[in-house]
């Protein structure tokens, strides 16, 4: 079965060096669900917090779903990632290390199941995202060179 990603965090890959990524389980109430497949979820301002030796994910805004009704879930609440026991203990090993943060990049089905693909970064400079800038357009310009000559 193909991944169908139902949100993409783009903002990450403009804030952050991506140093690994980790796919998680997450733990979600039935109207969460049936959001996240009408792709009403919002990863903007979303981060993971190691607590207890558990990652939670805060901050995801998965919007009530539209034919729910007074048991529909809270917009922001807190929603738990499973992970494997050795992945869980890099992370919680890697997250107390200064810089390094858990930043999620995007959540997709797998087999039926909502994934979150939540990844290992560290906070960009802003001279780095000057740079990054500079050579996407370079490569741009440059594509745009080559197709221009055939």
């Amino acid at each position: 079965m193909e991944d169908k990603a139902a949100s993409l965090n783009r903002q990450a890959y403009h804030h952050y060096h991506i140093l690994e990524t980790f796919e998680a389980g997450m733990v979600l109430q039935g109207t969460e669900v049936k959001s996240i497949r009408e792709g009403k979820v919002n990863l903007k301002d979303s981060y993971g917090l190691v607590k207890n030796g558990e990652i939670w994910l805060l901050n995801c805004h998965i919007s009530p779903y539209s034919h729910g009704n007074r048991m529909n879930h809270d917009p922001l609440r807190t929603r738990k990632l499973l992970l494997h026991r050795s992945e869980l203990r890099k992370l919680v090993g890697k997250t107390t290390e200064k810089g390094l943060t858990l930043v999620p990049t995007k959540i997709y089905f797998h087999n039926g199941r909502a994934k979150c693909e939540i990844a290992l970064a560290r906070g960009k400079k802003l001279f780095d995202k000057r740079e990054t800038e500079k050579r996407k357009t370079a490569e741009r310009e440059a594509r745009q060179a080559v197709k221009e000559r055939r």
